[in-house]
């Protein structure tokens, strides 16, 4: 089911572009699984300018089939950075994956931003064609249109979790950031594991800068896409990197292998806390 666009940014003028990889042709076939399944909407986010052009944030949610308790709203973020489509290409094969096995997302509403970047992704650029690190720029009154949707709708939709996509062309392994819900550790973990089946962990002690323990990282860079900060009831906040540099089917196995085990054991974990 396809609907477009709900609010309008205008940015800075036309200049002449670098020839472009086009967004919709990364996303085609999670459009065609959205036209052909009842449980995928396609509705994109926004609407901005730039150099003459007019772009929106792809945005898919999956709807998992009922469960007896509340829905779990969880979010999940892809190609913040323009130069890292691999976390955009492994939604694909994750979505994929739960219309064969939907059963795995039961209980859950996942809202799925593929390309939070969409003139970076086109320029094959880290920074949005504003010259800016979008990834430094959430919750610090950015006047980015790409940061402002994507605030206005952690803040709509409440979330129990948010999950962020990205690959590292300096690292040989897996890693992850966590924060935010004292559990998102505890979730981290069993995807490393899971994601090991495809790719090794990076087991540095430093990595990008941060102490580590076995790939799982407790700090990290200020202004990153996540929650509110000082959010009284925070959702699980779990950054989950790739080594670049690493044959490309396998980083999306291994992020797709990720994405399922944080939504079991997080069902998981909600079902023992309500027991107790």
């Amino acid at each position: 089911m396809k609907v477009t666009v709900e609010k309008r940014f205008t940015t800075f003028p036309a200049t002449a572009l670098p020839e472009r990889r086009p967004v919709d042709r990364l996303l085609t076939t999670l459009e065609q699984l959205a036209e052909n399944s009842p449980r995928i909407i396609s509705r994109s986010l926004g609407e901005f300018e730039s150099a003459g052009r007019s772009y929106s944030l792809p945005r898919y949610v999956y709807l998992g089939p009922k469960s007896g308790g509340d829905v779990i709203r969880i979010g999940i973020f892809a190609t913040i950075h323009g130069d890292e489509p691999e976390g955009a290409l492994a939604l694909t094969r994750f979505v994929s994956e739960l219309e064969k096995n939907p059963e795995i997302a039961q209980g859950y509403a996942l809202y799925i931003y593929p390309v939070c970047n969409p003139t970076g992704f086109e320029d094959n650029t880290r920074r949005s064609r504003a010259g800016k690190d979008l990834n430094r720029e959430f919750w610090r009154e950015s006047s980015q249109p790409e940061v402002r949707f994507l605030e206005s709708e952690i803040t709509l939709h409440a979330l129990n979790g948010i999950i962020t996509l990205h690959s590292d062309d300096t690292s040989d392994g897996l890693y992850g950031f966590v924060s935010g819900a004292v559990l998102s550790e505890h979730l981290l973990e069993p995807a490393l594991r899971s994601a090991e089946r495809f790719l090794p962990r990076n087991n540095n002690q430093v990595i990008d800068g941060f102490n580590a323990r076995r790939g799982v990282i407790t700090e990290g860079y200020s202004g990153v896409l996540g929650d509110i900060p000082g959010a009284t009831d925070p959702p699980f906040e779990i950054t989950f990197e790739t080594p670049q540099n690493a044959p490309l089917h396998l980083q999306v196995e291994a992020y797709s292998a990720a994405l399922q085990t944080i939504l079991v054991e997080y069902r998981y974990m909600m079902a023992i806390a309500q027991n107790i």
